[in-house]
């Protein structure tokens, strides 16, 4: 595996290019935000004196982020929960999601929300009010949420952008010390030391019925997606572990997202193992990993899912970290096993939400930007993914099955 030339230096083209799609994304969010501040100036919440509520009857938590962090909202739904025992809950989410939570967990109820789609942002401003507004990452949501009538926004302090924190009531600070996101987000119903621990019977499944060309039972998922390039294993490596599962008596079944399907024909190109890449729904999925024996996979959405079902699983960190992204204390009783190299040198960004603290130690770059982008089965790929060798993956599979055992 050799370097790839020029890699950690951003073309002008690429510069262009990111430039374009923010004037983009801009212009398409502009729509909704004219409604929000519209609704915002009519009920003139500015004019009257905020308090927060004694008597809680609604609660929302209002965030826009990936299908990964929106379930590691988890921690925060069953603190309000049992904080709130017989208050409404309610969590945006993307429309795309939305599915996953139709059986409502921890007795929540799901609104879409798409900030590009104005029937969206005008369904949340006439849902309203609400006692308490939760921010669990963009505090520029608390415009929004004033809008919506809320009476107490509450968000994480330290948002380097200060206008953002103006609609926020009350900022509680940052944790100074080495935490789970999902602990974090739970922090925000509440600072004291709080023992919970994700309990299956409140997050009932979505029915959801599974494609019938499927093995019925051992099934081991390979999941070779990831919303980042920097986060896949190489499709040899894929392929090889594949071999060494069918060896163990397991039957392969590869999975990946929308438009990942050629992750998949790389690591299988003469199609000896079934694939359900881009053919399930979030509950269909879940249905599966409700069912399957295993689970292989990188630091992606799919891994958090995995917590919510029980599945035995191996994940796979490279860029990420587990202390950040992994079990944490709410889900420490998860079937789950993490390969990953501590000290990686260039795993050096310490930004979450947009917040730093020394503790926060992850990467978040791109093929763009990584300093150590490598060519790997003709591919560009992360040098902390590209040492993760197969034998550690094995070990990891051995070590979370006789857990489950």
């Amino acid at each position: 595996m050799r370097p790839m030339p020029g890699a950690g230096r951003i073309s002008p083209k690429t510069t262009c290019s990111t430039a374009w799609k923010r004037c983009s994304a801009m212009s398409s969010r502009l729509p909704g935000r004219l409604s929000i501040l519209r609704r915002y100036l009519l009920t003139a919440p500015f004019l009257r004196r905020r308090q927060k509520p004694e008597a809680v009857r609604r609660l929302l938590v209002l965030h826009h982020l990936l299908l990964g962090d929106t379930l590691m909202l988890t921690p925060l739904l069953a603190r309000l929960r049992e904080r709130y025992p017989g208050a409404a809950i309610t969590m945006t989410v993307a429309p795309a999601f939305a599915p996953l939570y139709a059986a409502a967990p921890y007795g929540a109820t799901v609104l879409p929300f798409d900030p590009r789609n104005p029937a969206t942002v005008d369904a949340l401003l006439d849902s309203g009010p609400y006692d308490i507004a939760y921010l669990p990452g963009d505090n520029r949501y608390g415009l929004l949420a004033q809008a919506m009538g809320a009476r107490w926004v509450v968000a994480f302090a330290g948002d380097p952008a200060g206008w953002k924190n103006a609609w926020c009531d009350e900022l509680l600070p940052f944790p100074g010390q080495t935490t789970n996101v999902g602990d974090l987000f739970a922090l925000l119903a509440g600072d004291e030391a709080w023992p919970g621990r994700f309990d299956p019977a409140q997050w009932p499944l979505p029915v959801a019925e599974l494609p019938d060309d499927l093995p019925d039972d051992a099934i081991a998922m390979l999941h070779l997606g990831a919303g980042n390039a920097m986060r896949l294993w190489p499709p040899h490596q894929w392929r090889a572990l594949a071999e060494a599962l069918t060896e163990k008596g397991l039957r392969v079944v590869w999975s990946a997202g929308r438009g990942e399907e050629a992750l998949v024909r790389a690591a299988d190109p003469e199609g000896r193992y079934p694939s359900v890449a881009a053919r399930l729904s979030l509950p269909t999925l879940a249905a599966l990993l409700a069912k399957a024996r295993l689970l292989v996979c990188l630091d992606s959405g799919i891994c958090h899912l995995a917590k919510h079902t029980g599945t035995p699983t191996v994940v796979l960190y490279g860029p990420g970290n587990p202390d950040l992204f992994g079990r944490g204390d709410f889900w420490s009783a998860a079937p789950m096993t993490e390969v990953f190299q501590p000290d990686f040198p260039c795993r050096n960004e310490h930004v979450l939400f947009k917040r730093n603290a020394p503790w926060i130690v992850r990467c978040g770059r791109t093929v763009h930007t990584c300093e150590q982008v490598r060519q790997d089965d003709d591919r560009p790929a992360s040098a902390c993914m590209s040492e993760i060798t197969l034998a550690q993956v094995v070990a990891g599979v051995e070590r979370v099955l006789a857990k489950k055992a």
